[in-house]
């Protein structure tokens, strides 16, 4: 039977069936962010539930993380073999599923594998959103029609961290996974109603299997000793230094299969690219900083400060408001404005927000506590769209599709590693501080002696006094780890300005920037 030839591009969506297309594919966007974003703020009742502790809690994050990361290469693999609105279909719904088992799961170690599941079908949801997305629209909208789409992202962390936070306190934490049912059945019945007649053409590909394990096993054993690394004193575990011995060998023959090899998983040729790999890193360490961020500020205000997990949520959740309001504005800039100019804006705001927290203290009030998640909305709506044109500028289009999947997987596992890094360091920082402070408390110096005898004539015994007086200094000294690792990762934005404006993307308007000579390729048509 003879290869048939391309099906003609699909006409673009109209009316109510654009409409209805569009919240579709942004509704699996939201399931995304949101079930990332939702379970920040009840780490501590999951953990404390499943009797693990809230470092080991943050499993739940990483696993799901780490899961969608290894499984978005294998996306323009799974479109071309079984199309894009069946694995649109069989994600979202597989997604339901696994939202539904973590909610019953009985233990840590039944969530985590459920969470790793979730995380496997979520990997294709965002890209093959996005490209069936830009399918139903003209091409003079696609800025548009992805500003629009955009702006989900910015609504699940205003709704994930408030909706958590309710949740946890006035029903259960299960119920966190189980919203994500309902909001999935609507999905599917929109999108199956809308793109059954749109599917894309389908042909047998041969798949990089080699790689593809290789990919999973050092980013696996990567993840799981940065997770039991702070568990069991890194490398004094056996555990941890074959977890690292594993790692290092899986990922050197990684890079040596996938550069050789035909059909790679992941072209890492497009690492050569200097617009790809210096954006690619400034959106991958700014992810990275900003999950671990929104990991560590819950716990410290839960742990620390009592608040509730709704309080904590109303903390973390302006930080949608300004990208919903910016994100079509800066959707349209990029037609007339340097992509760097507006990224470079981006890292600067986020320099700021992170200097306001590295100003926090035990006696903040709400207001001072939110205004920097409202801050950081701003840099959030300038950050994805114009480091993600200068990531695919310069490329051809066969090249996009794998760029695009490279990049979301690396700004993934940022995401997931970030989280690990961030709350070792929080830990590890908050553990010397505590050490430094109890070395104060010792009979003969004013201060404790005044502190345990008023404590004493209040009715406390001398193990109560010694008790609150402990506690005191596990407040202040995760306060100061807070402090710290906010004021360094302001420190690390400003740093990232040299990476943005190390790229060379196309001017605005579609002239090329200027680059090295033996960079320049000789213009179509001239």
């Amino acid at each position: 039977m003879s290869a048939a030839a391309p099906p003609a591009p699909q006409a673009p969506l109209q009316g109510i069936m654009l409409v209805l297309g569009t919240l579709a594919l942004s509704l699996a966007t939201f399931l995304n962010v949101l079930t990332s974003s939702i379970a920040n703020v009840s780490l501590p009742a999951i953990a404390g539930d499943l009797g693990a502790t809230p470092s080991q809690g943050t499993l739940v994050i990483t696993s799901f993380g780490m899961a969608t990361a290894i499984s978005m290469p294998l996306t323009g693999w799974l479109v071309q073999r079984f199309g894009q609105v069946r694995l649109f279909m069989f994600s979202v719904g597989m997604f339901s599923l696994s939202s539904w088992l973590c909610g019953i799961a009985p233990n840590l170690e039944l969530l985590v594998a459920f969470r790793i599941l979730q995380g496997a079908v979520a990997g294709p949801l965002i890209p093959v959103s996005q490209t069936l997305l830009l399918a139903s629209y003209p091409p003079a909208q696609a800025g548009i029609a992805l500003a629009m789409w955009s702006m989900t992202t910015m609504v699940a962390p205003i709704v994930g961290p408030l909706l958590g936070g309710w949740i946890t306190d006035n029903l259960s934490w299960p119920w966190i996974f189980y919203v994500n049912v309902p909001i999935g059945a609507l999905t599917m019945l929109l999108a199956f109603s809308i793109y059954r007649t749109r599917e894309t053409a389908t042909r047998k590909m041969p798949v990089d299997a080699v790689g593809m394990g290789l990919l999973v096993i050092w980013v696996a054993a990567l993840q799981m000793g940065l997770d039991l690394g702070k568990e069991r004193d890194w490398f004094s575990s056996n555990t941890v230094v074959a977890l690292a011995i594993v790692c290092v060998i899986a990922f050197v023959a990684f890079l040596i299969w996938e550069l050789t090899d035909k059909h790679p998983v992941v072209d890492l040729k497009l690492i050569l690219e200097r617009n790809f790999w210096t954006s690619t890193l400034a959106l991958s360490v700014t992810y990275g900083i900003f999950f671990g961020n929104a990991v560590i500020i819950p716990l410290w205000l839960q742990q620390q400060l009592g608040y509730t997990a709704t309080m904590a949520g109303m903390v973390m959740a302006p930080v949608g408001v300004f990208g919903i309001l910016l994100m079509p504005f800066v959707g349209r800039s990029l037609q007339t404005v340097d992509p760097r100019y507006i990224a470079t804006g981006s890292l600067l705001v986020f320099a700021v927000a992170f200097e306001m927290r590295a100003r926090f203290n035990i006696e903040a009030d709400l207001a001072t506590l939110m205004a920097p998640s409202l801050v950081q909305g701003i840099a959030v709506a300038m950050l994805f769209v114009p480091l993600t044109s200068i990531t695919l500028s310069g490329l051809s289009p066969d090249r996009i599709p794998a760029a695009s999947s490279l990049s979301n997987f690396l700004r993934t596992c940022a995401g997931a590693f970030g989280t690990s890094i961030t709350t070792t360091i929080w830990t590890d920082r908050g553990a010397m501080h505590h050490a430094q402070l109890a070395e104060q408390v010792r009979t003969g110096r004013a201060v404790a002696d005044g502190a345990l005898a008023g404590l004493g004539s209040a009715g406390f015994d001398a193990d109560q006094s010694l008790a609150v007086v402990n506690r005191l200094a596990d407040q202040q000294a995760l306060t100061l780890s807070t402090v710290e690792l906010n004021y360094a990762s302001a420190v690390i934005f400003i740093a990232l300005l040299f990476f943005v404006w190390h790229s060379r993307p196309p001017r605005p308007g579609g002239a090329p920037a200027m680059r090295p000579a033996s960079a320049a390729r000789p213009a179509a048509g001239r």
